[in-house]
């Protein structure tokens, strides 16, 4: 019943239908594209760009000119100064309209630099975006890779469970012939009850594995949620390019680099806003205007000819020169110099990091190679091994302790070729996915 039980589970978790629906098991394309949709950090990153949209409409926004209307009523209830400049007891009323509107003309550079700072800023919000879209994308290889390894390492775990169990029956059969003592069941019972353990274990880890992915995919459960298997070549065959041409290419598309350095050009242009703050000012006004006015001790022109006769207008051009500002320009020129000098510095260490991480990309690439190589010859020589001690186990040649260690060392030896694996996988589509390549196994 218990066999059964974790048939039934394992397949489940390895082959059950889709958490999308009845289009099978999801392949990585389809995780990176879903996750690219739906991950909150990426639509987070594309709600900034949106915001910086939106200001820079703001900033070209600021060469149109200014346009407002206004409108007043006023009362006036006792003693009052009047049109022949004495004070009487009178009511008043005055109502009055007004159109102004005004254009800056120069305004040192502040508005045409404002503008070009919104379009950087615009840049490098689109460049992080990418770079979300990137981090998440390498997120979602790694929690695919080891759903991989979990799930072989849950069919080697299941598989290993079954020959424990058979081999029990055998033990059995030949207790009840007298050819093994009750010493030789026990100690195989206790096996089979740890290869189960290491079964139930394994079956924890793909679980975990999947519940990384699917929260990685936004999903609401990683009830049925399974991936495709995919079909590699020996990635230990794979060519690798040297970390130099790697980082050639990189240096070039990456957003990370992109973004360090449209936040230098941005600190750049900020110096030539600040020091534009010593330069004048020169600003267009102009306005319409009219009112009407009434005394309770004297009569009124009606309201429309009022208005007619009150109407006005005006045009003005102003000019302000900055001559001390307390030292507050110098200081944010100074200010705007050390803030390019430390976007300098962070672009650099932008590339830097860049560089290391594909190197370190690369030697993980070289040392894994290695390592699946090695572990392929050892998983295969324990694997003899402990077919070897397994035969001689049942014909009695062999204790039940020889047998543990050879299976042990089997089991052990799988696990690392298995891992070395997938990280050899792993590893070597990472140093394209540097080039500018789609993660794709």
């Amino acid at each position: 019943m218990r066999t059964s039980r974790i048939l039934i589970l394992a397949a489940a978790l390895l082959a059950g239908t889709a958490a999308r629906g009845q289009n099978g098991p999801w392949s990585l394309a389809d995780c990176i594209n879903h996750a690219l949709e739906h991950n909150l950090t990426v639509r987070q990153s594309a709600l900034t760009v949106e915001q910086r949209e939106v200001e820079l409409s703001t900033a070209k926004g600021r060469r149109l000119p200014g346009v407002s209307a206004s409108a007043s009523e006023n009362l006036s209830f006792g003693r009052g100064l009047t049109a022949d400049n004495t004070y009487s007891n009178s009511n008043t009323t005055s109502t009055s309209f007004n159109l102004s509107g005004d254009l800056p003309i120069f305004q040192g550079f502040d508005i045409n630099n404002g503008i070009r700072q919104s379009e950087l800023n615009l840049s490098a919000a689109t460049a992080d975006l990418e770079k979300a879209r990137d981090d998440i994308r390498v997120a979602v290889a790694q929690a695919y890779v080891q759903i991989l390894y979990d799930q072989e390492l849950l069919r080697v775990a299941h598989e290993q469970a079954e020959h424990d169990a058979q081999l029990l029956e055998q033990v059995r059969e030949r207790l009840n012939a007298g050819k093994v003592s009750a010493a030789e069941v026990s100690a195989q019972q206790a096996t089979l009850a740890q290869s189960r353990q290491s079964e139930i274990q394994a079956e924890g880890n793909l679980r975990i594995a999947l519940l990384n992915l699917t929260q990685l995919l936004e999903l609401p459960s990683p009830e049925g949620f399974s991936i495709v298997t995919p079909d590699v070549d020996d990635p230990s065959k794979m060519l690798l390019m040297r970390p130099e041409a790697i980082y050639e290419e990189a240096v070039q598309i990456k957003p990370a680099v992109e973004s360090a350095r449209l936040g230098m050009d941005y600190a750049e242009v900020g110096i030539a806003r600040a020091k534009g703050a010593y330069l004048p000012t020169l600003s267009l006004s102009g306005g319409l205007g009219t009112n009407y006015y009434t005394n309770s001790k004297f009569p009124s022109d009606p309201f429309g000819r009022q208005l007619k006769n009150n109407f006005s207008q005006y045009v003005g051009l102003s000019m302000r020169i900055p001559i001390f500002q307390r030292f507050s320009v110098r200081n944010n020129v100074r200010a705007a110099e050390l803030t390019f000098k430390g976007r300098q510095i962070q672009f650099e260490t932008v590339k830097k990091n860049l560089y290391k991480e594909i190197q370190q990309a690369y030697y993980n690439a070289v040392t894994a190679q290695a390592r699946y190589a090695g572990s392929r010859e050892s998983a295969a020589s324990a694997k003899q091994h402990y077919e070897l001690t397994e035969e001689k186990y049942k014909v009695g040649m062999a204790g039940v302790a020889d047998y543990n260690d050879a299976r042990n060392n089997w089991l052990k030896a799988e696990s690392e070729h298995i891992q070395a694996r997938f990280q050899c996988l792993y590893q070597t589509k990472l140093l394209d996915f540097y080039r500018g390549r789609d993660l794709q196994f």
